[in-house]
């Protein structure tokens, strides 16, 4: 039997948060056209960390084209140097997730519940 055709642009990668909070990804960067400076917003939903690109965000993407995840979102979801995340890009949203790679069945399994970081 042939698989069917994939009819999803979402795009997944696995990337480790370096000891300033960077989470590099090219592949998932290129597939959001997110170039340095653009704006972002960050917030949690069901445990995971959504990240969008928002004309008054208060994040932006590093110079080098990275993520950077301020201390304040790394310290509540509990990351440290050396975790690895699981990246997930829906292109046609300008959405990024990130979840530690342990903690993605149990955040789908959670109730819902928000947190954003200014």
């Amino acid at each position: 039997m042939i698989p069917a055709a994939r009819s999803s642009g979402v795009v997944y990668g696995l990337a480790a948060v370096d000891c300033r909070g960077r989470v590099a990804d090219r592949v998932v960067m290129t597939a959001l056209r997110w170039k340095p400076g653009m704006r972002l917003d960050i917030h949690e939903a069901r445990g995971l960390l959504v990240v969008q690109a928002a004309l008054g965000g208060v994040f932006a993407v590093t110079k080098q084209g990275h993520l950077r995840l301020p201390a304040s979102v790394r310290h509540c979801c509990g990351l440290v140097p050396g975790d690895r995340v699981l990246l997930v890009a829906d292109p046609g949203q300008e959405v990024a997730g990130r979840a530690p790679a342990g903690r993605v069945g149990r955040a789908a399994r959670s109730p819902a519940r928000r947190t954003r970081w200014r």
